[in-house]
């Protein structure tokens, strides 16, 4: 059978630059992007040609982040997504590479944040499993000290970019994808977990918070409804843009509302 025609709408570098521009998105700012690339519509260039609109939308002086994370450099004992046999799990710690920030491929975010990962100039953070990448003049200062026992706390990026007065971008993702959410839980009443990975000596395990993004989704619809959240499209993809800061202060307080502490999961976010 033929292959069936494309459905637009058809977008290209300049549409996603231009409609960014008039959802306000302005020049030398810093933007926390999370993108879903098939929601666009036909994108020209695929994830180069939405990674070259935002940043000829920030200009020279602007900084673009997205998160990296790499979650399957972790325990086999915790994956479903297909999990393994469980005599697999001794060999998989033993030989599993460890981390290396210009190396590992990012998994579960998408073809836009594998696309910053590799482009040039760009740097990223140094934690394991739930790293960050950016693109512009204060990627350094966003990613530098990124502890590696911190995933997505004070430590991490989220704190620097909420000092920053950065701004999330949801360009065709949903609020469970959300990481600003995140740094909330290191805010609140929240267990502690170990956490097994490959690390450069061998398998580590460490202490951290527990994070889970479950009802991130309803979190945002209340956020939306009681904060001020611009929205928009670019191409066919709904986007959302509001500050860091707003969302960590209102899950501060949803979370322990909405989200019982029995809820949460140990394992990092895919």
């Amino acid at each position: 059978m033929p292959t069936p025609p494309p459905t637009g709408p058809l977008v290209t570098r300049d549409t996603v630059a231009a409609q960014l521009r008039e959802l306000g998105v302005h020049p030398g700012e810093t933007l926390l992007a999370h993108t879903s690339l098939s929601s666009l519509g036909w994108v020209c260039g695929g994830g180069v040609a939405v990674v070259q609109g935002v940043l000829e939308a920030l200009g020279p002086d602007g900084t673009l982040v997205v998160p990296t994370q790499s979650a399957d450099l972790s325990d086999p004992a915790h994956w479903g997504n297909p999990p393994v046999p469980r005599e697999w799990w001794d060999t998989i710690r033993t030989s599993m590479p460890s981390y290396d920030p210009l190396v590992t491929p990012s998994l579960g975010v998408g073809v836009v944040p594998e696309t910053v990962r590799t482009w040039p100039g760009a740097l990223r953070s140094a934690h394991p499993q739930t790293s960050f990448a950016a693109i512009g003049p204060r990627a350094g200062e966003i990613l530098d000290g990124h502890a590696t026992d911190c995933r997505l706390g004070e430590r991490s990026p989220l704190a620097r970019l909420e000092g920053l007065h950065a701004r999330v971008l949801l360009l065709g993702a949903g609020y469970d994808t959300c990481t600003s959410f995140h740094l909330a839980e290191y805010r609140i009443a929240s267990p502690l977990v170990e956490i097994g990975r490959p690390g450069p000596e061998g398998w580590e395990t460490v202490t951290e918070v527990s994070i889970s993004s479950d009802r991130f989704d309803e979190l945002g619809h209340d956020f939306e409804r009681d904060r001020s959240v611009v929205r928009g499209k670019v191409g066919a993809a709904d986007v959302r843009l509001f500050p860091v800061a707003d969302a960590v202060a209102y899950a501060e307080r949803w979370l322990p509302l909405h989200r019982p502490r029995e809820e949460e999961i140990s394992h990092p976010p895919l």
